[in-house]
């Protein structure tokens, strides 16, 4: 249990100070309910609003980002555009931060969190969290694409790959690549290795979270109750 003005702070939007004089104002609900005053005890996840407008009041967060091409996959940069320019401004005020990187032109599924102890449990390498990408490429892919990326690669500076799926769709310039690792720029690198630069890549899944596929690019939305339960954050 959190005092509510102590809560409301840890948001990032007021003070300590301002906070309160929110709650003294009226313009605070707890639950739908008018507070007694700014010490009041509430839990985290108890739904808050101020002026009508949700607050977020648990200790961790989780946005599912369609992340378009043409920003980064940092927390700030002084010269490009980066994923958390995407969230308002109350939000970016939480330390959230990516969960893995996607490429500058690379689409699709990006977490994003303050949860550190559920970003390690998802990018630890002996984890071996499966994700999933659509990709194009500038020619065919076939067969013997599909078992050298089962088999495993090892690219031209010597770095080898553990075995990964390659799904072959319908144009054969497309495909569905499985990687249950997260080397830099990999799924264009064992592509280009096999001699079919990648045109288009997005990611679709990682782990047990999916890509929600009414989210346009650039939108964002926060994870429901099940995706959390399938993380392990309840």
């Amino acid at each position: 249990m959190e005092r509510l003005d102590k809560l409301l702070a840890a948001t990032g939007t007021w003070s300590r100070k301002e906070a309160k004089a929110l709650v003294k104002a009226g313009r605070v609900r707890v639950a739908g309910e008018l507070p007694k005053g700014p010490e009041d005890k509430v839990a985290p996840g108890t739904p808050v609003t101020v002026d009508g407008r949700p607050i977020v009041t648990e200790k961790y967060v989780y946005v599912m980002l369609h992340k378009p091409a043409g920003v980064i996959s940092s927390t700030e940069d002084p010269r490009q555009r980066t994923v958390l320019s995407l969230l308002p401004k109350e939000l970016q005020r939480l330390g959230l931060f990516p969960v893995g990187r996607l490429d500058k032109d690379t689409e699709g599924l990006l977490l994003l969190t303050n949860d550190g102890p559920l970003a390690h449990q998802l990018l630890a390498p002996g984890k071996h969290v499966d994700k999933v990408y659509y990709v194009e490429v500038d020619g065919l892919l076939e067969d013997e694409d599909r078992q050298a990326f089962h088999q495993g690669l090892t690219l031209a500076d010597g770095t080898r790959c553990l075995p990964a799926e390659l799904e072959i769709l319908t144009p054969a310039s497309q495909g569905l690549v499985t990687l249950r690792e997260g080397k830099y720029h990999q799924v264009k690198r064992m592509l280009a290795a096999r001699g079919k630069p990648v045109t288009y890549l997005k990611r679709l899944s990682m782990g047990p979270l999916t890509l929600d596929p009414t989210l346009e690019r650039g939108a964002w939305r926060p994870l429901n109750p099940e995706e959390r339960e399938e993380l392990g954050r309840k």
